[in-house]
């Protein structure tokens, strides 16, 4: 990758980091799962009244909205509302790069190298640290949630490497058509309509005025201008080159959360946050041999 389009990648990274603490206010005021589908809702009106069709198959567009939009959301809410802390998750999430990397390399039969390899089981190996210092502390099912969300992000990543698409823009805002009918459905069955209907009341005061500035950022910063970047650098460059710049996004999401939340890592958690940065940056210099690929770099 050129560095101008490295550079890129780290400023979606900061934008995504800083999008935990978003996410975090927002679930102060609004149920996890009713929260998912507000903020795809209020991009997929506009989608639908004013973005033109991104010339994509339909099939790789519900793909994205599953993958990226429902799955990753569903997982990652659920897991921040069940107490997992906003930095912490931030980290957890970038186990999508290497779900991203085995699953294009199985599935859209992309080149892999010896170093990216290496680079990625390092960053497994520091997000287990991370996975057993919080499941030791607080229980698995929130740890097990966000990883839940990292795999529908990495489902998300190979739909828009098959998309193909030169309309990143609008690619990403008919992406936010799927996800509300299914969250909003799952949101009354699971939360009832009398817990939405509260907070919809709660949020009209004064107090709330956090939770809606983080929907905004999430819905301006984190969905639009972080995903047409990222898709705009997943239409060019192999899945498994872009995917695990993603795991920078900790730096800033554990440095935010420590400043603005308090929310201080323990000593295991910051070495297992090490170890998936030093994974990055190896899997990402250069060298190495090509490990054995059937088709090349996959399709572009």
């Amino acid at each position: 990758m050129p560095v101008r389009h490295m550079l890129l990648a780290v400023v979606v990274a900061v934008l995504w980091g800083l999008n935990f603490i978003a996410i975090h206010f927002s679930l102060e005021h609004f149920p996890p799962l009713f929260l998912v589908a507000l903020r795809f809702v209020v991009l997929a009106v506009p989608a639908l009244l004013f973005v033109p069709w991104p010339g994509v198959k339909v099939r790789y567009l519900i793909g994205y909205g599953l993958g990226f939009g429902t799955l990753q959301f569903f997982g990652l809410f659920l897991g921040m509302a069940a107490g997992f802390p906003a930095g912490l998750a931030s980290l957890v999430l970038q186990a999508s790069a290497p779900f991203t990397v085995l699953m294009g390399a199985l599935l859209l039969r992309e080149q892999l190298t010896g170093r990216r390899v290496a680079g990625v089981a390092l960053a497994v190996v520091g997000l287990g640290v991370v996975g057993i210092s919080r499941g030791s502390a607080d229980g698995w099912m929130p740890f097990f949630l966000v990883v839940l969300g990292a795999f529908g992000w990495a489902l998300g990543n190979l739909a828009t490497r098959q998309a193909q698409t030169d309309k990143p823009v609008a690619l990403v805002m008919w992406m936010t058509v799927v996800p509300p009918l299914p969250m909003l459905a799952l949101s009354l069955m699971v939360e009832g309509p009398e817990r939405i209907g509260d907070a919809l009341v709660a949020s009209l005061s004064v107090e709330a005025l956090p939770g809606w500035l983080g929907l905004v950022y999430i819905v301006v910063m984190g969905t639009l201008v972080g995903s047409v970047i990222w898709v705009w650098l997943m239409r060019r460059h192999p899945a498994g080159a872009v995917a695990p710049f993603s795991m920078l996004v900790p730096i800033f999401g554990v440095l935010a959360a420590w400043a603005v939340l308090n929310q201080v890592p323990t000593w295991l958690e910051l070495a297992g946050g090490v170890l998936v940065i030093a994974g990055v940056l190896w899997s990402n210099s250069r060298g190495g041999r090509a490990l054995k690929s059937p088709g090349g770099a996959g399709a572009r």
